[in-house]
C-alpha cells in the first residue's frame, strides 16, 4: 500500500461530549476551519484529525441527542481530554453534563484531562462580540471579499438568536463551572492539591466569533503532550507487528516453496 494511502494514526484523542444545541459541533468548526457556521445535530459522532507540530490529534464530536447516549462511553475510551461543553444561557445544560454525560468518560485515561466550557458567551459578554483579526484583516472583512449571493427567504433558526447589540441574561456564571470541575475531581477520586485548578480548566467561548476558542484547544494540546511522549515511547519500546509486511512475506515464501 503506497504511503499516501494509508491514514495517519493519532497519537492522542480528545473527545467533546455536551448537550445538543451547545454547539459542540460550531467549536470545532471554528477551530479547524477558522469560520463559524450553521450546523444541523451530529449524528452518532464524527472525528476530525488536527495535526499539532509532529503529532497528530484526533478530536471527536459526539451527539448530544438522548437516542445516542449509549454512544458516547464508546468515544471516550482511551481519550486523553475531554472537553464538557455547556450554553452560558441554559442552567440545564451545565446539570445535563454532570446527570447524563460525566459517566461516559469513565472509559477515558486514567489521566484524562477534564474541561469545562462554556460557550456562546457572545451572547452574554460585549467582549466576546469582538471578531479575532487573522493576517490583518477581520473575518468579516474576509468574508465581504466573496460573491454575494441573492438575498433568498429567511429560514428560522435551530435557537432563538438576540437582536443586534441586546444582550442575553447569563444562566451559568465561572463559579458555576468551577464548582461542577471540582466535583469531576471528586468523582474521579483526584485530589485538589495535584490537580489542574479549576481557573486555568473552565473556560468560556464563542464559536460564532472565535472568542477563546484557540486558547481552549492550544491549552489541551499542551496539557495532553506527556501523554503523547509517553504513548510513543511505549510505542517504541513494544513496536506493534505490521499485518501488510507479514501478509507479504507469507506469500513470498510460499511461492518460493510451489516450484
Amino acid at each position: 500500500m503506497p504511503e499516501t494511502s494509508k491514514m495517519k494514526k493519532p497519537d492522542v484523542k480528545v473527545v467533546i461530549l455536551g448537550d445538543m444545541h451547545v454547539g459542540k459541533t460550531s467549536l470545532l468548526h471554528r477551530y479547524t476551519e477558522r469560520r463559524f457556521k450553521d450546523t444541523i445535530s451530529t449524528v452518532g459522532g464524527a472525528f476530525f484529525l488536527k495535526q499539532w507540530g509532529p503529532y497528530n490529534i484526533s478530536i471527536w464530536d459526539t451527539a448530544g441527542r438522548e437516542q445516542f447516549h449509549g454512544l458516547g462511553s464508546m468515544y471516550c475510551r482511551g481519550a486523553a481530554a475531554v472537553i464538557l461543553t455547556y450554553d452560558v444561557t441554559n442552567w440545564q445544560s451545565l446539570a445535563e453534563l454532570e446527570e447524563r454525560f460525566l459517566s461516559l468518560t469513565d472509559t477515558a485515561n486514567h489521566d484524562c484531562i477534564y474541561a469545562i466550557v462554556g460557550n456562546k458567551a457572545d451572547l452574554t459578554d460585549p467582549e466576546a462580540h469582538l471578531v479575532p483579526v487573522i493576517e490583518g484583516i477581520t473575518e468579516s472583512e474576509e468574508e465581504r471579499t466573496e460573491p454575494q449571493a441573492p438575498p433568498a427567504c429567511p429560514t428560522p433558526p435551530a435557537s432563538p438568536t438576540p437582536l443586534a447589540g441586546v444582550m442575553v441574561r447569563k444562566q451559568v456564571s465561572q463559579e458555576d463551572a468551577a464548582a461542577l470541575y471540582e466535583r469531576i475531581l471528586r468523582y474521579k477520586g483526584l485530589e485538589e492539591k495535584s490537580s489542574l485548578p479549576a481557573e486555568r480548566m473552565c473556560f468560556e467561548t464563542s464559536a460564532k466569533t472565535g472568542y477563546n476558542v484557540d486558547i481552549l484547544f492550544e491549552t489541551l494540546f499542551d496539557l495532553v503532550l506527556p501523554s503523547i511522549i509517553r504513548k510513543r515511547n511505549e510505542n517504541q519500546a513494544s513496536p506493534t507487528v505490521d499485518l501488510e509486511e507479514c501478509r507479504g512475506a507469507n506469500s513470498k515464501k510460499t511461492k518460493a516453496a510451489c516450484c
